[in-house]
Parts: structure tokens; sequence; C-alpha cells
């Protein structure tokens, strides 16, 4: 594509400096005590909380024709075990969704907290040839370092804060069509560099080193639907192989340009306990600032993540086969495929 060829899209993902109407609900009576019914019945196993199907359904309009974003407040997390608050969280996944795989072990919900060093190995990481560290964009999510905007490889990603930090963790989002569009108004040249491939790395993903790398753009249209997927994370370790194509000084310029503009459009605020946030991945970039957490135990920061395929999900690029499978709208797809056990 040229840069003739694009054009601002528009349209109510593209909301800018602040959040957009209606993007917040805060459960009333009823909804929690159907949640407390659930949870206290449910003692840890599968639930379903009724009060909440409809508010959910709505929900899963305005994340793929909407803004792409929903924040619910006021579930009650405190003094509720971890086991009923997974079946909780599932409960809310697989009414508006199929939750995913989000490792080769088939864990279908993540606990977002800092491990500290002890799984950087695990989550993905490599010594570059300066004696640095550099980490994979999994061991960075289990950290208390700030995450740069990003998507994750899913429809939905949901996350439900159950503790916040001590200090710090603002989150911010960013609506991935008004960097499109300023970009294209600005830097049209910039823009249509990323409609081609970027080569990435899996790094921390299906395998545990950078050796296997894809080429995948950051813009991508098809009938009319955009979707974008970024990580500058694995952009970067894709740049620690040789094998690997360079990376442009135009490219580098458009990655950059595209941050700065997330900047300028995003808005900020800090998940509260009982806060779940849902996120369209193709139209929104999330990113997170570097928290402290306390010094008693059980006081760390803790979220839980699901990765969410939707049936009115939008179609996606041949491009995209390459991370989400099917790529048909309403397909389940994305995650990560499970590691299979050898005898």
């Amino acid at each position: 594509m040229t840069a003739h060829d694009i054009r601002p899209l528009g349209g109510p993902a593209a909301w800018t400096g602040a959040a957009p109407a209606g993007w917040r609900h805060v459960l009333n009576a009823g909804q929690v005590a159907g949640i407390e019914a659930a949870l206290a019945a449910g003692d840890g196993r599968d639930i379903a909380v009724a009060e909440l199907d409809g508010l959910l359904a709505e929900v899963g309009e305005r994340l793929e024709n909407g803004p792409g974003l929903q924040l619910i407040s006021g579930f009650p997390v405190e003094d509720k075990t971890p086991a009923a608050l997974h079946a909780l969280f599932l409960a809310i996944g697989r009414t508006l969704g199929t939750p995913l795989n989000q490792n080769r072990a088939g864990e279908l919900m993540a606990d977002i907290t800092d491990e500290g060093t002890s799984r950087r190995e695990e989550r993905g990481q490599i010594e570059t040839e300066d004696g640095e560290t550099f980490l994979a964009s999994r061991a960075r999510v289990h950290s208390t370092g700030a995450l740069r905007y990003h998507t994750d490889r899913c429809d939905v990603a949901a996350l439900l804060c159950v503790r916040q930090a001590a200090e710090g963790g603002i989150n911010r989002l960013a609506s991935a069509i008004a960097v499109h569009d300023e970009m294209v108004r600005r830097r049209p040249d910039l823009a249509a560099l990323l409609y081609d491939d970027i080569y990435r790395s899996r790094l921390g993903e299906e395998v545990g080193d950078n050796a296997d790398f894809y080429p995948l753009p950051v813009f991508a249209l098809r009938d009319g639907h955009f979707t974008t997927h970024y990580s500058r994370t694995y952009v970067e370790a894709a740049q620690l192989n040789p094998a690997v194509p360079r990376m442009t000084d135009a490219q580098w310029e458009a990655l950059d340009l595209l941050a700065e503009l997330a900047d300028e459009v995003a808005f900020e605020w800090r998940l509260a306990p009982g806060d779940v946030i849902l996120m369209n991945n193709h139209v929104v970039y999330h990113a997170r600032a570097p928290y402290l957490d306390g010094e008693d135990a059980g006081s760390e920061r803790l979220l839980f993540r699901l990765w969410l395929a939707v049936a009115n999900s939008r179609p996606l690029p041949e491009s995209h086969a390459v991370l989400f499978g099917d790529i048909r709208a309403g397909a389940v797809r994305g995650g990560i495929a499970k590691a299979e056990a050898h005898a």
C-alpha cells in the first residue's frame, strides 16, 4: 500500500484524549448480589452469573462495533479466594467468548504479578553481545517494570484487578485507529511503511529462544475492517537474530512516531480492586507505568488476565494467519498452541 492509497478511517473507535462516553459501568446492587450468591454456591467450581448476561451482551457489541473498550467496576474481590475469583472471571470470559491458551502449558488464565527473576528464563530472555539481558514481553509483564503500548494475541484481552500496587502502575489506553489516522495526516509515508511486513520474534511464546521469527504488518485492512498487531519488544528481539532482515531507519522512525502519537491520544487511569477492563486488541493499544509493591506479604499487585476469541469478531487479513490461525470473522482464533505431551 502506498501513501497515496491510505486515508483516515474515523469511526466510534477513533477516540482521542479522554475516555469515550459510556466506557465505565458500575455494577448495581442486584448484580453484585448475584455475583456473591454465585461465588458462595460455586466453591471454586464453574459458576454462572445470570445477572450479568444482559450487561455482557451490550459490552460485546461495544467492544467490536463501538469504542473497543469497557471498564466494569465493583466486582467483590475482597476476602475472596483465588479459586473463587478464577471461576468468576472465567464465567465472565465464557459469556463473552472463548478463553484461549496463554502459554504452551495450556493455561487459560494468567496471574499478572511480579515474579522477580525467578522465571525469566522460562518466560524468555536473551543475553546480548553487549552482555545485557533482553527480556521477552512475557517476562516484562511479570515484573514491576513499564510496559510499552502493545496488543495481545487475541480478539479481546480482559484484566481483573484483585490488588493494586502500593505506588505506580498507571494504565494507559490509546485508540489505534486515532494513532493511525493522525499518522496518515502527518506522515503518510511512515504510515504506509506500517502496512508492510515487519519481522517479529517468537521469543517467550512457542519456543524458548528467538530462533523462530515471522513477518507481520502493524496496520492492516480487510473488507473495510482495520486491525493492528504490535509490540515493539518482539520487533527488537527479532533484530537480535542475524537471520532476520534489518529494520531500516524509516521503519524505526515509524515505530517511534506510533508511540509518540499513542501518548498524544491516550488517556490514563489506575485500575482499582474489583475493576475489569476489556479491550478489543484490533483497535486499542494498552500500556502500564512501572510500580512498587508494598513490603507486607500478600500486598503485591495482582491482576488476572484472559485472552478471548469472540463470536462477533472482524475478519482478519491473510497476513495474520501466522499468529491467529483461523482468520474468518467469528472464528475461535489466537492464543498460543498447547505443547504436545511426549511419552
